[in-house]
């Protein structure tokens, strides 16, 4: 049992005003000034810098409230010559902003380390246990990246230890900022940086342009690390706008040009691609980074990052990809449990939301697996497992769906939350899981609308494939990196004809390849999990796709191909 049909939604239509001026002043194709507006790219300037990202118009970093502190807390520590601590999360983020600032102030420090909490003895976030890490190595002064913005008691007992925090955030503030020397968070009420969205990677660039700035270093003293932040960007679904933007763009350029010894090895184990985008990175280096902190200890993924000889880069690259294989296999056995929990009990699909929960299943897999969950039956999802003496999970959403917000709700039945709109984690106790599975339910009936329960695919605009040519594709190729704010374009198209070579391919048999026919030559298209409409598309005489478009290189060889988003046979709405 999984989701009936998608529903086919074509974007709201961009202001036609907006999208004469990019055609008269511009000469852009009509179709491309529509699909900029509909970004909000709708000035001239706004193009320009679109398509022309700069370093020079990243903001300046003593506009993020605190950085003047968090710079002059660090100059008292190289001055007394304290120690410090690098701390970070055990997520693609975490781990690539404790790289990141582990690297560029390792000269600068007598004394620093670094610091991930286990996933499994200390959860997520600022430990008692890393604090005390701390002050055992002498180590005075912690700078927490991707987390801490919601530890106000963890900070106060650093304070008691004689330990000073500085903060470097990108979550939601809960009601009290934590006393920290300076806790660097864009999404504070009181910040008035001018963009919320970085990644927590993307914090603590700021933090190292800051300093560049005031000892008057080369500004590729921090620029090094934008393929550090471009992981985190793509790893933890954040815009890929403004400050993003251009960071993704500079951070791709030198993971596919000039990429460290570690990433090059652990793509080498990943992908067989020469030209990787921000998809690749989700969806083949971010869980290989990620299964370091899920399946064992993600400090492997920072030394595989960090790692400046080519034999420390083979043995943790290969060691995080042995890590993701047995993440997948973990991944199945939940995913078959929960599909298993809703066979012999069918009400389940009649409820706004699920809440599953097993003894044994695996901590460190369950928000991937909620995610699973979304795909085979689009309710909110949240996956719980025993840990110790609570109940820990892993919430995702569905779009419109505020999740970290119902949790707010059912907060009386909770011991923590936290985390975004779309993912959050949180702990319980056993005795309280009815209680909140009610609690929740009850929520989303309040919040889901019918309509938000069905999934959508929204395209931006009609094509003819006869259109479709290395033009064109040059035109889109252009607007990448793509990603939240600026996804790949889908395009819908009727009329569609298979030309009788169609077949199932995959492993599993869950893909089609299709040649479509045109008005001189046939189209290559893949469908990803559309296996079952094939004998549908070869009995009609035509069929209806929404598609994006990239190139295929295989063994040095390229062509355009259609990645059918979905398909359905004419008038079979």
């Amino acid at each position: 049992m999984s989701i009936s049909k998608k529903i086919w939604k074509p974007k709201a239509e961009p202001n036609k005003e907006l999208v004469d001026v990019l055609i008269s002043e511009l000469n852009a194709p009509e179709m491309i000034a529509k699909m900029l507006v509909q970004r909000g790219i709708d000035s001239p300037d706004k193009v320009k810098k679109f398509f022309n990202p700069r370093i020079g118009d990243m903001h300046d970093p003593f506009l993020m409230k605190d950085m003047d502190k968090a710079i002059e807390r660090i100059q008292h520590a190289q001055k007394d010559k304290e120690g410090v601590l690098i701390f970070g999360d055990y997520d693609v983020d975490g781990t690539t902003s404790v790289a990141l600032a582990y690297s560029f102030f390792k000269d600068k420090f007598d004394k620093i380390d670094y610091y991930i909490p286990d996933r499994y003895k200390e959860g997520y976030g600022i430990s008692n246990a890393g604090i005390d890490y701390a002050k055992e190595n002498g180590l005075s002064l912690i700078i927490a990246l991707d987390c801490g913005i919601r530890s106000v008691d963890k900070i106060e007992y650093a304070t008691s230890l004689g330990i000073d925090f500085i903060i470097c955030d990108h979550h939601l503030p809960g009601a009290e900022i934590p006393k920290a020397k300076a806790v660097l968070d864009p999404k504070r009420s009181d910040c008035e940086y001018p963009f919320k969205e970085l990644a927590g990677c993307g914090i603590g660039l700021k933090l190292a342009q800051a300093y560049c700035q005031v000892n008057d270093l080369d500004e590729r003293e921090y620029l090094q690390y934008l393929d550090f932040a471009t992981l985190s960007i793509a790893s933890d679904i954040v815009p890929i706008e403004d400050e993003n933007r251009i960071i993704a763009h500079f951070g791709l350029k030198i993971i596919n040009q000039q990429p460290r010894i570690g990433l090059k090895k652990l793509i080498e184990v990943s992908l067989d691609k020469k030209e990787l985008s921000i998809g690749d990175l989700v969806f083949y280096l971010g869980p290989r980074i990620n299964a370091a902190g899920r399946m064992d200890d993600a400090k492997s993924a920072v030394k595989m990052l960090i790692a400046e000889d080519e034999a420390t880069a083979n043995k943790f690259a290969e060691e995080l990809q042995n890590q993701n294989a047995s993440r997948k296999l973990v991944d199945q056995k939940i995913t078959a449990d929960f599909q298993e929990i809703v066979e012999n009990n069918p009400k389940l699909l009649d409820r706004k939301t699920h809440v599953f929960f097993k003894e044994d299943w695996h901590k460190g897999v369950v928000g991937i697996a909620a995610s699973r969950a979304i795909e085979l039956y689009y309710r909110p999802t949240i996956i719980l497992t025993r840990s110790g003496d609570v109940l820990a999970g892993s919430a995702r959403s569905v779009k419109g769906f505020d999740v970290h917000e119902a949790l707010e709700k059912c907060s009386e039945h909770l011991l923590q939350f936290g985390g975004h709109m779309y993912a959050a984690g949180m702990t319980m106790l056993p005795e309280n899981l009815e209680a909140f599975r009610e609690a929740f339910e009850k929520v989303g009936e309040e919040m889901l609308t019918d309509d938000m329960l069905v999934p959508k695919v929204y395209y931006d605009t009609e094509l003819d494939v006869n259109l479709v040519n290395r033009k064109f594709l040059g035109i889109l190729q252009k607007m990448e990196p793509f990603g939240p704010a600026n996804m790949t374009p889908v395009f819908y198209t009727n009329g569609l004809k298979d030309d009788g070579t169609g077949k199932i391919i995959g492993k599993t048999a869950e893909h089609i390849r299709l040649n479509i026919r045109r008005t001189n030559d046939s189209l290559a298209a893949v469908g990803f999990g559309l296996a079952d409409k094939l004998e549908s598309i070869k009995k009609a005489d035509s069929f209806e796709a929404c598609f994006q478009i990239n190139e295929n290189v295989f063994r040095g060889n390229s062509s355009i191909q259609l990645m059918l988003k979905d398909v359905r046979i004419t008038n079979d709405v």
